[in-house]
């Protein structure tokens, strides 16, 4: 029988979480701090650190340390600059069903928290962080799909996640079953409605709105516990959202919906980006012999131009440069999240060649996935077509765990030095296990500057 949402995130215990969603969650927790490591470097993650030690001062809630820094804050400052940190880099696990991401607001919410309660003497286990982010995982990810399957507009991952970040926020603090019920509706009222496709359309650092999210959650955990009402929320208590709560507490959303990235831009990008490196080793061919691309995709990616970015908002919100980029360079890391890459000749001369067609069958079928088939045409006139395919990292088509390591240490390596970036994953791929003393470390490591 599917329990009440606030009786789930009341009772659950780390027990009753399967070992598939742990492994999930490790898995995880290490991706994420190699995205936060890169991040940490963005013009995004600086002006947000910025404005978070100018507005958001450490109050009797305790002090947080921001995400890769150590400058302290309020858990709800360093909640906002750890998720501007994150979503700088757009490499971070995802729900291909929400068109979203559930890390990216889950893990700086919860680290900042965490870190709070630390720093007033409460002993915080990996045990007791993994029971948090599981139900901070699989709220935010039913109430992602019962919004968008009941608001006409496409909202950003900020405006469900904030709605699991309070649960899991609330049940940090001791919340009541009631009060969950209250911090739930308080997140979902005041959490960021942005409109995704307006970034998409005009890129800029508002991104996913995850920096919003993530705050608006951790705030409404603290309302709830002050006593400040706001249930019910809709999207986990209205008779249109119950189908999407249905088995809760029996089977694991998260786990049937996660995905994880292989390249930092929009996954939207993603399985183009795949067929055209797939063409171009299959076939044996140089970027300078390619003359055309078309690239037959779902209507939302075909928003995704970007022919000539200016910023690396941009890059991260395109299509043609990025599929450009890997023609010429044979992949897509750490070494093109710099602002040298807009310039390069040989990307742009292929990225202004290449035509983004709205494709209906493409379109109707990227429901679960994302599709798109490439074709690629020389200069001499041949082409050479790929398959429609779908971006690999979803559950059934999975990177392998060389491929998850590899993009790790792209990211992680460059900040943290190898030697800490290899402690960090370490305790990562094992933070569920890890003692008061052991946690303790790994927050150590996850939020002092490099």
């Amino acid at each position: 029988m599917t329990v009440k949402f606030e009786e789930f995130a009341a009772g659950l215990s780390y027990a009753d979480i399967p070992e598939e969603m742990r492994a999930l969650l490790r898995v995880s927790f290490a991706d994420t701090m190699g995205v936060a490591a890169i991040g940490s470097r963005s013009d995004m993650s600086n002006a947000a650190k910025a404005s978070t030690v100018r507005l958001f001062g450490a109050g009797t809630a305790g002090a947080s340390r921001m995400l890769l820094d150590g400058r302290k804050a309020s858990p709800v400052g360093a909640a906002m600059a750890g998720a501007f940190t994150v979503d700088s880099i757009d490499a971070h696990d995802g729900t291909t069903p929400n068109k979203g991401h559930v890390g990216s607001a889950v893990f700086p919410a919860l680290l900042a928290v965490a870190d709070a309660l630390r720093s007033e003497g409460r002993v915080v286990t990996g045990a007791d962080f993994a029971l948090w982010l599981a139900l901070a995982y699989e709220v935010s990810s039913r109430a992602g799909k019962a919004q968008h399957a009941t608001c006409p507009d496409y909202h950003t991952s900020g405006s469900w996640t904030a709605v699991g970040v309070a649960v899991a926020v609330g049940r940090m603090l001791g919340a009541t079953q009631e009060q969950l019920r209250h911090a739930a509706g308080i997140a979902e009222y005041h959490g960021p409605r942005s409109q995704m496709m307006r970034c998409i359309d005009h890129p800029s650092m508002v991104r996913d709105g995850v920096g919003w999210g993530a705050p608006t959650g951790v705030t409404a955990g603290y309302l709830a516990l002050d006593s400040f009402t706001g249930a019910p929320a809709l999207t986990c208590e209205s008779d249109e959202a119950a189908p999407y709560w249905e088995g809760l507490g029996e089977s694991w959303m998260t786990l049937a919906d996660t995905h994880y990235k292989k390249y930092p831009c929009c996954r939207w990008a993603h399985p183009s980006m795949d067929a055209a490196i797939g063409l171009m080793q299959e076939h044996g061919l140089a970027h300078y012999e390619i003359a055309k691309v078309e690239i037959r995709t779902f209507h939302y990616a075909t928003r995704l131009a970007g022919h000539r970015p200016t910023s690396m908002d941009e890059l991260a919100y395109s299509i043609a440069f990025p599929v450009a980029t890997v023609i010429v360079r044979g992949g897509f890391g750490a070494d093109e999240m710099h602002d040298s890459v807009l310039t390069d000749a040989d990307i742009l001369r292929i990225s202004e060649a290449t035509e983004l067609i709205d494709d209906d069958e493409m379109t109707a079928i990227s429901v679960d996935k994302r599709w798109a088939q490439v074709t690629l045409i020389t200069k001499d006139g041949r082409r050479y077509s790929a398959e429609p395919q779908s971006a690999r990292g979803d559950v059934d088509n999975p990177l392998s765990a060389a491929e998850m390591d590899d993009k790790y240490h792209l990211f992680a390596d460059p900040v943290l030095g190898r030697p800490r970036a290899e402690k960090l994953k370490a305790l990562c791929q094992r933070f569920d296990t890890l003692d008061a003393e052991g946690f303790a470390e790994l927050l150590d490591l996850a939020l002092e500057a490099p």
